[in-house]
């Protein structure tokens, strides 16, 4: 990859780094995995029988190394940018809705707060590119009791949204690598003050374009058949969409095996920005809860830079839009969930993230055969 950055200096040091977390990223911990499964039958109950709950944990003993993964330490991170795609008129509203809708994040008032705050994670929006200016918000800490939790903007803004694609690249090369980079250290800075589980979700008006034209070309799939009606378009503005891809696979032509560069053909800052949260977190055996399409977008690119990466990630549910369908596949993930949802934000992955507590709260909490004096399973 580096190879692609020469004459660039800062570019090939985000490439570097990159590079750096990628060789960190491991296969799962196939003895953890084994121990996981062995305690799980020694819990008071016919083994097997908590279903897709005992699969998730011993998933989680692989993706950690550790048979008690915990989880207590939970994060959403919500990165948001623009697109400048949106001028094609791909997207039922328009792009100041990008930063209004951060601005009702870091108040407190959005679906992802409130779901968020039900599974017990804390909320970080990321501005990697929103074009209009997000209002002064006071981080809000933590407090003792409450039911909010901490919520902060990071401000990275590189710049004010992306180029119209059909027009040439979305960004830049070294765009895309710092918009990773920025992740990468998001996730380097949340692991100081403990995180055990990090849910990612984005904001960007036009972004469910981007994350069809980046699944058309990573799938090979033709573009109508991954692209849906994002914010509830009409058949018109679908048919619309549809073509505005077409045309701009077609006049950047990216190459499917170099996932950077789709990425800044074809994708947004938002999506890079959770390329990086998704390898760095796979990096530190972290486990990364995906929300629905455009996360789901961003795995695909991450999981082509490293075979190692998508066992290490929880798909929380099945969206609505139809190349998520194809993600899934492509990533071997089943979704835990499916609830019809389409809204982004992380709302899929909060929810996700309290069902995966739950697992790690009876997996914990549970009598063994042993402890409860019960006799166990009959040897046959």
């Amino acid at each position: 990859m580096t190879d692609r950055t020469a004459g660039d200096p800062a570019a090939a040091r985000e490439a570097g780094a990159l590079d750096e977390a990628l060789a960190r990223i491991a296969p799962l911990d196939v003895a953890a995995m084994a121990a996981a499964a062995t305690y799980l039958d020694r819990l008071t109950k016919p083994p097997g029988s908590l279903g897709r709950l005992e699969t998730l944990l011993i998933e989680l003993a692989g993706i950690t190394g550790r048979m008690d993964a915990p989880v207590a330490r939970r994060t959403v991170v919500v990165a948001a940018a623009d697109h400048g795609v949106v001028r094609q008129g791909v997207s039922a509203y328009p792009s100041d809705v990008t930063a209004q809708m951060v601005a009702n994040f870091l108040a407190g008032g959005a679906a992802i707060n409130a779901l968020a705050a039900a599974a017990g994670a804390d909320v970080v929006v990321v501005d990697a590119g929103v074009a209009t200016r997000v209002p002064d918000v006071p981080d809000r800490p933590a407090v003792s009791g409450d039911r909010h939790r901490a919520r902060r903007l990071v401000r990275a803004r590189i710049r004010e949204g992306t180029a119209d694609m059909t027009e040439g690249p979305a960004m830049s090369r070294a765009d895309a690598l710092t918009a990773i980079g920025v992740g990468l250290d998001l996730v380097a800075e949340l692991r100081q003050t403990g995180l055990d589980l990090v849910g990612v979700g984005e904001m960007g008006i036009g972004n469910t374009t981007a994350a069809s034209a980046l699944t058309a070309v990573l799938s090979g799939s033709p573009a109508g058949a991954v692209t849906g009606r994002g914010t509830g378009i009409d058949d018109a503005t679908q048919r619309r969409k549809i073509a505005t891809i077409e045309r701009a696979i077609e006049v950047n032509r990216p190459d499917p095996m170099d996932p950077v560069g789709v990425l800044a053909a074809v994708g947004g800052l938002e999506v890079a920005v959770l390329v990086g949260i998704i390898v760095g977190a796979a990096a530190a055996r972290i486990p990364v809860v995906l929300d629905g399409f455009i996360t789901g977008a961003a795995a695909l690119v991450a999981a082509g830079l490293d075979v190692n990466l998508a066992p290490r990630l929880i798909a929380s549910h099945r969206s609505v839009e139809p190349g998520h369908a194809v993600i899934l596949e492509r990533l071997g993930r089943d979704p835990l969930l499916d609830l019809d949802l389409r809204l982004g934000e992380g709302t899929g992955a909060a929810v996700a993230m309290g069902l995966i507590a739950a697992a790690v709260q009876a997996r914990d909490e549970m009598a063994t055969f042993e402890s409860a004096a019960i006799s166990g399973p009959l040897d046959t």
